[in-house]
């Protein structure tokens, strides 16, 4: 049979490492490509291990693959601006997931040529003198991506053309699809094994991988393969192996490893890792870099050229980084009255005002407004809004008035019930829970054009939770735009979002554990000491977000309180969604877990039209071969074979 041969031509902003007196940093030098001659200087190798990091800026960041990791699942579904791309994903009926229109294609379309970069640094670094401690970076970079690949596509190729895990420079186009258990065994675990061992304790650069990431990745990938041979539900995995491990280990050794390598990161981490203090802290923009972030796609504000993208017009494409801006509904509607009394005259040029501006700040940013979150995620996933910090650090809620930063010449506007407002004032709010009266959606003195409503006694908009449509909804805060370069205006929001993507934090050491644990691992902590060291650290306040006001409160104790005594695999995931909600990590927790046809199947949400706040119930069809995401339709249209050969290299049910 001929197969294809894996794309490893690497198209991407390649880089060299200066070392200096006075710089820890990956200065990135743009490469069109390498070749083995590249490999046989430690120049070359050292840019190799560089452009490892540079990689993850064109998966993570990314609006798709944002889309491909959250609509489909209990979080997202898509929203009204949503195309094929969103609905597709969605596995509700308005659109149909194929091999074409799947946004993992953002994943196998960049991963290997990563793996190859990896296979080549391996395969030469030492001979030119690197350090194990810097082939050990290239070990955890084709490990991770290894590990992403197995969890989204089941088995893929450990051979690029010229022999497994080696730096491809064949031009056949003969390869293979490995099974799962290969891909773990033969890679993804040695790999991890031996950058532990070899990776340094402090970082060589600023955000470069330490033992304690290594630690993460390992833990969360011996959790997930302990899921993967136990196989609770009958999954069929592909290409098809027999769920038994190659090493001998059942199940609960690999949860127990998964327990033991948690605990060891959270015992180990030094001064380097560990908690915020605050939710607040995690995700706030000026507190990138930040000790909990382990591993992020870096960007950066003080260059176009070294960031990748453009800082004043994105098009919405890697390495910039602009997923945020799908999560992000079309707030700039939003309308305020020069007058009290709401009347509007063309002869008098007397108008609506727009309140609310574009803005390049971490509430507001691009709306591209394709992905909505849905009423049981404000309404049930975070029901504890007063006391849990984690919906007021998640979400903006709240949308306050900055027109003077245009500026526009009104010191004072009027809102709801023609009360006035002024710069920092609430214009539209989405509460916190339903109110005991009925929220006036069809008011016509004081027309939201949005389709809000209005209350008695309050100057802003407001949507109850059971009224969030797809047409307007909370943002994602966490992963907003920041910019320091807005002065006194609104800033540049179109362009690339120049902050770090989180890819990994501290906190999913206690996850992991805690998970590994209810599996059957044990230790000095059950779940429930671990779920309770995350959710005492969420009880404490310093700040109300949406507020706009301190607040000094802590809510730890009751908190833990509120924890169950038994711990289970649903209350976990639950809790990983209130820590993690909208970063890219649900569907891989409910296709671990295989929870993913139970706990997405049934959500409700607005329609698409303004002032929809009437919620439809939508049923999800979440078939067992969902679990593997399709092979990109590219990859295999570049496959020589017969229809029936290249059927064969699809996964089942695409």
């Amino acid at each position: 049979m001929k197969k294809f041969r894996i794309n490893t031509t690497a198209k991407i902003l390649l880089c060299t490492v200066v070392f200096s007196s006075c710089s820890n940093i990956l200065d990135e030098e743009p490469r069109n490509i390498y070749t083995p001659e590249y490999f046989e200087t430690e120049g070359g190798v050292l840019g190799g291990v560089t452009s490892m990091y540079a990689h993850l800026r064109y998966i993570y960041g990314n609006g798709y693959w944002l889309n491909a990791c959250e609509t489909g699942t209990d979080e997202y579904t898509y929203g009204h601006a949503g195309d094929g791309n969103f609905k597709d994903m969605d596995m509700s009926g308005a659109g149909n997931l194929t091999a074409s229109s799947s946004r993992a294609d953002v994943l196998w379309n960049n991963a290997f040529r990563n793996i190859n970069t990896a296979n080549g640094v391996i395969q030469k670094g030492s001979g030119v003198g690197v350090s194990d401690a810097i082939i050990a970076e290239a070990r955890f970079f084709r490990a991770f991506d290894y590990f992403m690949l197995a969890q989204t596509f089941g088995g893929v190729p450990l051979d690029l053309g010229s022999g497994e895990l080696q730096f491809n420079t064949s031009t056949s186009r003969a390869s293979k699809r490995n099974t799962v258990p290969e891909v773990y065994s033969k890679v993804i675990f040695p790999d991890l094994v031996k950058a532990l061992e070899d990776l340094p304790n402090v970082p060589r650069v600023t955000g470069g991988v330490t033992k304690t990431v290594a630690r993460l990745f390992l833990a969360k990938a011996y959790l997930t393969y302990g899921w993967w041979l136990q196989n609770p539900n009958g999954i069929d995995t592909y290409p098809q192996a027999s769920r038994v491990d190659p090493n001998g280990q059942n199940p609960q050794w690999y949860f127990q490893q998964a327990y033991n390598i948690s605990l060891d990161g959270i015992n180990n981490a030094g001064s380097i890792y560990g908690l915020q203090s605050t939710y607040y802290d995690v995700n706030l923009a000026q507190n990138d870099r930040n000790k909990e972030m382990l591993l992020y796609a870096d960007h950066t504000e003080s260059s176009e050229y070294y960031d990748g993208s453009s800082h004043s017009y994105n098009t919405g494409s890697s390495p910039g980084n602009f997923a945020a801006w799908m999560t992000t509904w079309d707030y700039t509607f939003l309308e305020s009255s020069p007058n009290p009394q709401w009347q509007f005259s063309s002869q008098t040029n007397i108008n609506p005002v727009r309140s609310v501006q574009r803005e390049a700040s971490q509430a507001y940013g691009r709306p591209w407004k394709t992905m909505a979150p849905t009423i049981e995620v404000v309404k049930n996933t975070f029901a504890n809004k007063t006391q849990d910090s984690r919906y007021d650090g998640t979400f903006v809620t709240t949308f306050r008035a900055n027109w003077q930063k245009v500026p526009l010449n009104y010191t004072t506007l009027y809102g709801a019930n023609g009360l006035p407002v002024q710069p920092g004032s609430a214009i539209l709010s989405f509460l916190n829970d339903d109110p005991a009266q009925a929220i006036d959606y069809s008011n016509t003195t004081y027309k939201s054009n949005v389709g809000a409503g209005v209350l008695p006694g309050r100057a802003d908009f407001v949507i109850a939770p059971g009224g969030i449509s797809r047409y307007a909804y909370p943002n994602l805060w966490k992963i907003g735009t920041y910019r320091t370069d807005n002065g006194t205006g609104l800033g540049q929001p179109n362009g690339g979002i120049t902050r770090p993507f989180p890819v990994a934090k501290f906190s999913e050491f206690y996850f992991i554990a805690a998970e590994a644990a209810v599996k059957g691992a044990s230790g000095a902590m059950s779940p429930r000491d671990l779920i309770n060291v995350i959710r005492a650290r969420a009880g404490k306040w310093r700040w109300d977000n949406n507020g706009n006001v301190a607040k000094v409160e802590d809510n730890s104790g009751a908190m833990i309180a509120a924890t169950p005594n038994s711990i289970t695999i649903d209350y976990i995931l639950a809790e990983r969604s209130r820590e993690y909600y909208g970063e890219g990590y649900r569907w891989f927790d409910l296709v671990r877990t295989q929870k993913w046809a139970n706990i997405a199947k049934n959500y409700s949400i607005g329609g698409t039209a303004v002032g929809n706040h009437t919620p439809q119930t939508f049923t999800r069809n979440i078939s067992n071969h969902l679990y593997l995401r399709p092979i990109p339709q590219d990859q295999i249209d570049k496959m020589q074979g017969s229809a029936s050969e290249l059927a064969a290299y699809q996964n089942p049910g695409y």
